[in-house]
């Protein structure tokens, strides 16, 4: 399927690895030149002549922390006039109500709510001006289906949910969507983690722990970084310009709900 959007230019955070590099991979096979951003610098290099490499377009490259305020200063100034921005960030860690304070939740928000809601204001009123955008933040399934031990992201990314609710009506009148991408378990570092975290504590192989964990989906399998990649290619092509506002899952069916 012919995109529609071949020259045109993108930020993706987090993009060095998992399911940021597959957005941006995924968007440079469509054509789109890009401006990456990840914390460690080698490993952003190596992605972005990787994807130079192999599909020829123009990468360029922000190594710092986007969560922190220099941090966006730096990614916004290299992302003056992208018509794409596709935010990402990890998540906080895992605990229960009982541990967290304030400042856990201060810096939460920062990282998971409030750097998005920074790098849409701050990249948006361009995209206004030309009279076309695609904004993708990648959240997580938590959002529809709140997991008990991740309370600090469930808190934070709820909270981006309806930021994007009311500002995706308002700015979809000049050409430019909003929408969320949900993630389940995607085979990426982060499964890799929760699964030798549930080998140590029960004493199986990790081949074990993930063999456990994929038969709780309904697809029985992880997903993988291109498939993730493929969606949020669509979402920011010109076929997607009528999708406004949603919380699309990518979950494999592991969340039993009918919205």
């Amino acid at each position: 399927m012919e995109l529609g959007i071949s020259g045109k230019r993108a930020l993706v955070c987090g993009a060095s690895k998992g399911l940021g590099r597959g957005c941006a991979e995924a968007l440079a096979e469509a054509g789109v030149n890009l401006v990456i951003n990840a914390r460690t610098a080698e490993t952003l290099e190596q992605t972005a002549a990787e994807i130079r490499a192999k599909y020829g377009v123009t990468v360029e490259t922000v190594a710092c922390d986007v969560t922190t305020s220099e941090g966006q200063k730096q990614v916004i100034n290299a992302a003056q006039g992208v018509d794409i921005l596709v935010t990402n960030a990890g998540g906080p860690p895992p605990g229960m109500w009982s541990d967290w304070n304030r400042d856990d939740f201060i810096k939460a928000l920062d990282a998971n709510m409030l750097t998005p809601v920074a790098l849409m204001t701050a990249l948006m009123p361009a995209m206004i001006e030309k009279g076309w955008g695609r904004v993708v933040n990648i959240t997580s399934q938590s959002v529809k289906a709140p997991i008990p031990q991740l309370g600090l992201s469930n808190s934070a990314r709820a909270g981006l949910t309806g930021f994007v609710a009311g500002t995706s009506r308002q700015v979809a009148p000049f050409g430019v969507t909003i929408n969320n991408m949900l993630p389940g378990l995607h085979d990426t570092d982060r499964a890799l983690s929760l699964d030798t975290g549930v080998s140590n504590a029960e004493g199986i192989t990790v081949a074990d722990a993930r063999a456990k964990r994929e038969a709780t989906i309904p697809a029985r399998r992880y997903g993988t970084t291109t498939e993730f990649g493929a969606m949020c290619a669509f979402l920011c092509s010109e076929k997607a310009g009528f999708i406004v506002g949603q919380n699309i899952m990518l979950d494999g069916g592991a969340a039993n709900m009918t919205m």
